[in-house]
């Protein structure tokens, strides 16, 4: 048995059931679960003071590219929109291969982790060189984050009037093929798994409509998620309707892809319609609100989701389309996006805080995280509010308004991941060193 007990917090944001805020409480974590949340708590293991410090749950992060970590700020897609910036990148991500994709993956974890994160999805959807999603789980468990990571898949290249080069689509048979291998190795169905996988295709316009539903029928026959991106941007709804003959819900609706067991990235462009679809049936999204703005995406309806009860998450995107992955500054650029589109009382900094924990856990199916209590995992982040970034601060709970964007500690299953705002479980500037080494080679 493993025990620790975190000691007087100053402020507890549990988001449980009855969204509770705790003063100058204790919190005890034993054998990777949350066993007690109170005061005056003894224990015979270790302690750590949390004094001078917002206890939340773990972020959660529901879409990201960790492997696009290594083309950040890459000269001709820093200006580009969606398809064009694809169509930059694509050469360069050719070039990848395992270790590539295992050392960016770490980079981008680290990065999220100190950015308060504990559970991180990953839509990786091309595979050169030898490279496998089994590289990207490898990274996670070194870094120790929760991790859900998708098999994505591209089919439909540039001879068959698709966007990505040929050199980076597969046969669907190979593809539905390895699905079916990483889930079967790797997919955890129980309670506090630290490794679930989903399957991904990329997007409507890189697979075929067959590949979609095949891809629907398999997921639900292995009982795990569905992911792709959807209608992010106005050439997207242009290319659905050019295309499909419908817009890009109608399309997700006709082939499977809507349910509880389904969560779609972006989804800037959804229409009333296409809100109601996803209420209804319980379909997730992840809300990108810092890449939606980096590629000229748009401002998504995220009020009008939450009103009409729909399941949204966060998500950094990629980090070439981002060019960061700091959870918490994503939080906080959400509030201020709804702000900006439908004023400055739409969203408040503990709404935009629950959309960054709780909300995320839902949108993965994962009722075991997101939020403090009794009973659920010990993903929790601490944030110390006694620094510059909080200083004069009214409500230290309000961490979005005011308040450190870099967390103090971290502990995923119990399991310390951040230390004194330093990742504790590998090296980070060996790593950084290799990426940049990486980042250098694929520039020659």
């Amino acid at each position: 048995m493993t025990e620790l007990l975190l000691k007087n917090a100053d402020t507890v944001l549990t988001m449980d059931d009855d969204r509770r805020e705790l003063s100058a409480v204790n919190i005890r974590l034993r054998d990777g679960v949350i066993t007690e949340i109170g005061t005056d708590l003894e224990t015979s293991g270790e302690t750590l003071s949390a004094r001078g410090c917002v206890v939340t749950p773990g972020l959660v992060n529901t879409h990201h590219h960790l492997y696009q970590s290594l083309t950040r700020a890459v000269p001709g897609g820093q200006d580009a929109l969606l398809f064009g910036w694809l169509q930059t990148l694509y050469p360069i991500w050719s070039r990848f291969g395992p270790e590539e994709m295992f050392v960016s993956a770490q980079i981008g974890l680290a990065e999220l982790a100190l950015s308060g994160c504990t559970l991180s999805s990953d839509h990786l959807y091309l595979y050169p060189n030898g490279a496998r999603l089994d590289d990207t789980i490898a990274a996670a468990r070194e870094i120790g984050l929760r991790f859900h990571p998708t098999r994505g898949s591209m089919s439909i290249g540039e001879s068959d009037g698709g966007l990505p080069p040929d050199s980076l689509v597969a046969r669907e048979a190979d593809i539905l093929e390895d699905c079916i291998r990483v889930v079967d190795a790797f997919h955890d169905s129980s309670e506090g798994a630290m490794v679930r996988v989903g399957i991904a295709p990329c997007s409507p316009f890189s697979v075929s409509r067959e590949l979609m539903r095949d891809a629907a029928l398999l997921a639900r026959d292995k009982k795990v998620m569905l992911h792709t991106h959807l209608a992010e941007n106005d050439e997207d709804i242009r290319y659905s309707q050019e295309k499909f003959g419908c817009r890009p819900g109608q399309y997700a609706e006709d082939l499977g892809w809507t349910g509880p067991d389904v969560w779609h990235a972006h989804c800037v462009k959804l229409d009333d319609r296409e809100i109601r679809l996803f209420a209804d049936s319980g379909t997730g999204v992840a809300h990108c609100p810092c890449s939606n703005c980096r590629l000229g995406s748009g401002i998504a309806p995220v009020r009008a989701m939450r009103d009409a009860r729909v399941k949204v998450g966060l998500g950094v995107d990629g980090s070439a389309s981002n060019d960061a992955g700091n959870l918490v500054l994503e939080a906080r650029q959400s509030m201020l996006l709804q702000r900006v589109a439908n004023g400055a009382d739409a969203m408040s900094a503990r709404e935009a805080l629950e959309i960054a924990t709780r909300g995320g856990a839902d949108v993965l199916n994962r009722p075991d995280c997101g939020r403090l209590a009794v009973g659920k995992r010990a993903d929790i982040a601490l944030w110390d509010v006694s620094g510059v970034e909080s200083a004069g601060s009214w409500d230290p709970a309000a961490v979005l308004l005011a308040g450190p964007t870099r967390v103090k500690h971290l502990f995923v299953e119990g399991r310390q991941v951040v230390k004194d705002s330093h990742i504790a479980t590998i090296d980070l500037p060996r790593v950084i060193e290799r990426q940049n080494r990486l980042a250098r080679k694929l520039q020659s």
